[in-house]
């Protein structure tokens, strides 16, 4: 059967459908003799029986390998530079305490973004000193719970919030290591990013000086060296998700420095912290090429060791936040495939076949194909046939016409009711942002290392979602 004109361009006619394409699987995945998708041996239909679905997988040596792949690059990269480095864990991606302690014993810390992780890393044991607070609008409750911790460090968003930080230290009396985000005009996203000179969003401090004279980075600045509870690390900056080339942060490694200097200049405190974020990008689709830790590392490497030089001060302790880079090729979603229809689709003067498979999942387990319009991939897991591959597109279960799980994808015609259908790259962001929309339970999160699976997260029951309703 040929490619079908419904297919987006970058979207190529497989020579088997049922190929698992690298990179985007877990390195513990691969099909058997019998044709069923396996993780370290345990074949699909395998854990569905046991664990159900729809059903999140996680490889937890890929887990794991991914992030001493960031630990080690960049502590290479970064050796012969006085700061040295450190990588911080970005919770947000996907967080459990499983989760929180193996990024621990992988030599990572850990950025949380809310007083629940700080919650789930409490309950991992996660040392306070290797923890991290990030968020636009921190409540002062979660602001004295990591004061109370005695966090590594607060991530302070504005000078409202800085004020506020320093507020809750003073009530408290002890100490807010804080560090800046500021925004250096730089958006990254995929190959390409874009210098500005203002950022409109809702985080960070700009560097753009206003009617003032003076800049909210730089008044930031005054006030945390001017505050008796405040200890200014350092300043930080995310530029973007999704990133495959370097570049941007290249940018914005320089831009943070600048200002590093000149605060030096002016006020004669050298800042020992800089922080250049996350947003690594991973393969979700055939046409994603994501670069190997080693090689971001080298690059951002070169470029702090070049402008330290040039500014003549000392180079900071770097530190990055990989998240979805380490979680998200780990991890992959199993479904079964229910209800089908073929629709006839107009396509200039023709009109052509489009296959809907529905399965037992959808917008509550992956949101991003609703939020971002996210492209995934999908094949079938169970078995192997010679089927023609058609054109396909996988949806969910939801009172929802955007309720797609893959938009485009080629599957065996054959693929019938009670098939399994596996998602790969669904570690990040999936589970994170997943919901009881319709009241549908929210799926079990098992971890598969040694030949071996275990419960990370139990699947949700109807008990769950009724018990915090007060009429029930």
């Amino acid at each position: 059967m040929p490619a079908s004109h419904l297919a987006p361009e970058w979207l190529s006619f497989p020579a088997d459908a049922d190929a698992l394409r690298e990179p985007l699987w877990p390195a513990g995945v691969v099909r058997n003799d019998d044709g069923e998708v396996t993780v370290h041996g345990i074949t699909a239909s395998a854990l569905a029986a046991e664990y159900g679905t729809p059903l999140y997988v996680v490889d937890e040596d890929d887990f794991r390998s991914r992030a001493a792949a960031f630990r080690d690059a960049f502590n290479a990269a970064f050796a012969d530079l006085a700061g040295g480095v450190d990588v911080y864990y970005a919770g947000k991606a996907f967080l459990t305490v499983d989760v929180a302690r193996w990024v621990t014993e992988e030599g990572l810390r850990l950025d949380t973004c809310s007083g629940g992780e700080l919650a789930v890393a409490r309950r991992a044991g996660v040392p306070a000193a290797n923890l991290s607070l990030h968020g636009n609008n921190k409540s002062v409750a979660e602001i004295g719970t990591a004061l109370t911790m005695g966090l590594g460090r607060i991530v302070v968003d504005s000078l409202d919030e800085l004020e506020r930080v320093g507020s809750v230290a003073e009530d408290l009396g002890v100490d807010a290591n804080v560090m800046l985000r500021l925004t250096p005009g730089v958006h990254a996203s995929t190959h390409e990013f874009i210098a500005t000179a203002h950022e409109d969003q809702k985080f960070g401090l700009s560097m753009v000086a206003d009617g003032d004279g003076a800049s909210p980075a730089e008044r930031a600045v005054a006030f945390a060296l001017g505050h008796p509870r405040v200890n200014l690390l350092g300043v930080h900056a995310h530029i973007g998700s999704q990133i495959f080339e370097a570049s941007g942060f290249a940018v914005a490694a320089r831009k943070l420095l600048a200002f590093a200097a000149a605060v030096e200049a002016e006020h004669g405190v050298a800042m020992p912290e800089m922080d250049l974020g996350g947003g690594y990008g991973i393969a979700y689709t055939e046409t994603d090429t994501p670069r190997p830790p080693a090689e971001l590392a080298d690059a951002m490497a070169a470029v702090v060791r070049e402008t330290v030089a040039e500014l003549g001060i000392a180079c900071p302790r770097i530190s990055i936040e990989p998240g979805r880079a380490i979680s998200g090729p780990a991890g992959f979603t199993l479904y079964e495939a229910g209800v089908q229809k073929t629709v006839a689709v107009e396509s200039g003067e023709s009109t052509l076949p489009r296959r809907y498979v529905s399965v037992d999942g959808g917008m509550s387990d992956n949101a991003r194909p609703v939020l971002y319009e996210a492209d995934y991939t999908a094949v079938r897991a169970n078995r192997v046939t010679d089927s023609d591959a058609i054109i396909s597109r996988v949806v969910g279960k939801h009172c929802e016409s955007g309720d797609i799980v893959v938009r485009d994808v080629y599957l065996p015609e054959d693929v019938a009711a009670g098939d399994l259908l596996a998602v790969p790259a669904t570690g990040a962001y999936c589970w994170a942002l997943s919901s009881n929309y319709n009241y549908l339970a929210r799926p079990a999160v098992v971890a598969v290392r040694g030949g071996a699976s275990r419960l990370m997260v139990r699947r949700e029951t109807e008990d769950d979602l009724l018990a915090r309703d007060m009429g029930a």
